[in-house]
């Protein structure tokens, strides 16, 4: 029919060739004519849809509506764009719907900011324990680092050293050329390897610790005042002591050269010890203050080396004083003897001769000992210019024995039945340590019974006993040992 538009019937594809076919069921004057069609989007060598001019040229067939052919996709892009628009514009959104993306928008910053910040902490502690792990790893690698043996240099022969380790032998060994030639000289403590016995370090001059720990460092609370019946010993002791330390420019105007030593000498328990406390609290010297005994050592040469270092430390900090207690340890008597502690002693009291009166100065040097057993000491001890002075501590006498008691009961209550006179005469011939020990016992007795003082009865009873106990110690019953 004129007019009617011809489909040209081609490769379709499936659902399009379903749409064509139902079109043409429902529309049979519609032509439809075998062309080539392709899929939506075509291209220009895809036939379109024509019309004909005369519908003898052409096969009879069904006809569709008179209609133009759209492709289906845009179809469906058209229909989903105006169904977008209708429902924009039928439903537009609500003001509380931005509020919300607001309040979201919100929330989440907030929550970026604070999982920024726990990163920044956790940064921290990272770089905290990363340090940390470092110091324990450098700890670590110290304790499993091998052991360096101590030993002192003797001699420096070109490039090597001779060296004396720590048991006594001696090696020639080589240096660490890093280490600075003017620090390697003899007597220099270094560190050795221990398989090669090299040099590594070089040590710093340093005191043996028994030497070091004789300094005095805090006074002790004892004076001059608080020690009865000696006064002559204390102006004696200071005289010789203390007056060459404080005033040596005295000495050079008269020309004469000060007490080098002073020997405290008596019974024990009279005030020996005392005396050198109150000397130390009393002047501003350093004081050192060591046992004689702890100057006998095992091995040989050690003695002397503890004596040496400790008159060196003197010189280092003068003016200074040297108390030796119980000397006796290290100044016995020299004799034949075979055994090789007599001989180590007998080494040790010949560095101590040599440092007191020797070729090295002892100049702002006192030196102070203490013996109860004058019997023992060796004769060069006790000649002048090594101990000058001589001060002898006996026990104390009448007057002496009522200071002692003023002093060690003048913070004790004490009844009014109680004569300080008749307590004295009761103590004649004790000791200043006996005296202290029979108030000491009264105290105890009045404590003991619920009294609030001592009465004269504590003191008697404290008498008794001390006197007791003299004789029994005195005693010579060898029986008693085994009871």
């Amino acid at each position: 029919m004129p007019g009617v538009p011809t489909v040209l019937l081609g490769k379709l594809t499936p659902r399009f060739s379903l749409h064509v076919a139902q079109a043409a069921t429902l529309a049979p004057e519609t032509n439809i004519v075998n062309t080539e069609v392709l899929a939506f989007p075509h291209n220009s060598h895809t036939p379109m849809v024509q019309g004909t001019g005369h519908p003898s040229s052409m096969p009879p067939s069904r006809s569709l509506p008179n209609c133009p052919y759209t492709p289906p996709s845009m179809a469906s892009r058209a229909r989903r764009e105006e169904h977008s628009n209708e429902t924009h514009a039928e439903d537009p959104h609500k003001p509380g719907d931005i509020d919300l993306l607001r309040e979201d928008f919100e929330r989440l910053a907030d929550r970026t900011q604070t999982l920024l910040t726990e990163k920044l902490l956790l940064e921290n502690e990272v770089t905290q324990l990363s340090k940390r792990a470092s110091r324990l790893e450098e700890d670590l690698r110290h304790l499993k680092s091998p052991p360096l043996v101590v030993g002192s240099v003797q001699d420096i022969v070109d490039d090597r050293a001779i060296v004396k380790s720590s048991n006594g032998t001696v090696f020639l060994v080589t240096y660490n050329p890093r280490l600075d030639s003017s620090t390697l000289v003899p007597g220099a403590r270094v560190t050795l390897n221990q398989d090669t016995l090299s040099i590594i370090e070089v040590l710093n001059d340093g005191w043996d610790p028994l030497v070091a720990a004789s300094e005095i460092i805090e006074r002790p609370n004892v004076e001059f005042n608080m020690l009865g019946g000696l006064d002559k010993q204390i102006s004696s002791l200071k005289e010789a002591a203390e007056l060459p330390l404080t005033n040596p420019e005295a000495f050079e105007k008269f020309g004469i050269d000060p007490p080098r030593g002073v020997l405290l000498s008596g019974p024990p328990g009279n005030g020996k010890t005392m005396l050198a406390k109150a000397l130390a609290n009393s002047t501003k010297a350093t004081f050192l203050g060591i046992v004689g005994s702890e100057l006998a050592q095992k091995y040989i040469g050690e003695g002397g080396r503890l004596v040496r270092e400790l008159f060196d430390m003197a010189r280092e900090r003068s003016p200074s004083i040297i108390f030796i207690d119980e000397i006796d340890a290290i100044g016995s008597k020299r004799l034949d003897s075979t055994t090789s502690g007599d001989r180590e002693v007998h080494r040790t009291l010949m560095q101590l001769l040599s440092e007191m009166d020797g070729f090295s100065s002892s100049e702002g040097i006192s030196v102070i000992a203490a013996t109860n057993r004058m019997e023992l000491l060796d004769k060069a001890l006790l000649r002048p210019g090594r101990f000058d002075r001589i001060i002898s501590i006996s026990s104390p006498d009448k007057e002496g024995v009522k200071d002692i008691i003023g002093i060690h009961t003048a913070n004790v209550p004490l009844a009014k039945d109680v004569d300080l006179d008749k307590i004295a005469k009761g103590c004649e011939g004790f000791s200043g340590a006996e005296i202290k020990a029979v108030v000491t016992e009264a105290a105890m007795s009045a404590i003991s019974s619920g009294g609030k003082q001592v009465s004269r009865s504590d003191f008697e009873e404290g008498v008794a006993r001390i006197l007791k106990e003299r004789t029994s110690a005195t005693k010579s019953n060898p029986d008693a040992l085994y009871q």
